[in-house]
């Protein structure tokens, strides 16, 4: 059946349709960003247009935007290393150890809805004057980020033949000798993958940081309210601010993809 020519245009078209719907609105923020506001409201303009990179130059400069590019750096890195250093030993040892109802714990906090959490955060947080800094920021978002992490590493240590472990017990290791000479460096592409996925999570988490944050350490996705109004909606920046946003962040996973898929492949299959 998949060399019959029937399928084979039913899959070409059906490809075409998902990229067309998934590039027509990236590519119209793009476009949009290089347009003033007339040009955005005239239809007709909408592939002829003299580009402009007023925009970028109001979010760049006028706006401070370098600022919140660092923010969200720091906070996206500081974030996935917290969740990297914490979910690793803890998803080899409910991998090692068949703590599945552990197991089953973190995968329902990974489940549960944020905004469920986010009041209760907020409070615990607000009594403790924590609420406008980098640390509540950093905690809330590996909050979210060490499920995942755990989530991907059980499922790369569960491919790992443990006979590599008992072999370097016999040798007279420890398990955790075992662990950091033997079972840590084959892990690394799982580890990578975990640390990738829980960078792009964080990049993009917008409800945590609107309520946590303060004037001095919002992050992109925040930022880019600055630029929605009471009276009016200033398009030409919004679609200048996302691009910002969302062009660097999709360069990464461009490049890095492979390295994503064969990292949860690779846990995919045990033994």
């Amino acid at each position: 059946m998949k060399s019959s020519p029937a399928y084979r245009v039913f899959r070409v078209v059906a490809l075409t349709v998902v990229v067309i719907a998934l590039l027509v609105p990236l590519l119209w923020m793009v476009a949009a960003s290089f347009k003033t506001n007339v040009d955005i409201y005239d239809t007709g303009k909408a592939f002829a247009f003299s580009p402009t990179l007023t925009n970028y130059a109001n979010v760049l400069e006028q706006a401070n935007y370098v600022e919140f590019i660092v923010n969200s750096l720091w906070v996206a890195f500081a974030a996935t290393v917290l969740s990297i250093v914490l979910g690793v030993p803890a998803a080899y040892s409910m991998s090692r150890f068949n703590m599945r109802k552990s197991a089953l714990v973190v995968l329902m906090a990974r489940v549960i809805p944020g905004v469920s959490l986010l009041v209760p955060w907020y409070y615990v947080f607000s009594n403790l004057k924590m609420v406008g800094g980098f640390s509540v920021l950093i905690l809330s978002h590996m909050f979210v980020s060490l499920p995942l992490v755990v989530y991907i590493m059980m499922g790369y240590f569960d491919s790992l033949p443990i006979e590599l472990e008992e072999a370097a017990l016999v040798d007279g290791l420890t398990h955790i000798g075992a662990f950091r000479r033997i079972t840590l460096p084959l892990s690394i592409p799982g580890v990578a993958t975990a640390g990738i996925l829980s960078f792009i999570f964080s990049w993009n988490n917008f409800m945590f940081a609107l309520v946590l944050s303060g004037a001095d350490t919002k992050t992109l996705p925040v930022a880019i309210f600055d630029f929605v109004g009471y009276a009016s909606i200033d398009w030409g920046g919004l679609m200048a601010a996302a691009s910002v946003v969302t062009l660097p962040i999709m360069l990464i996973a461009l490049f890095v993809q492979k390295y994503v898929v064969s990292g949860l492949t690779a846990g995919a299959t045990k033994g």
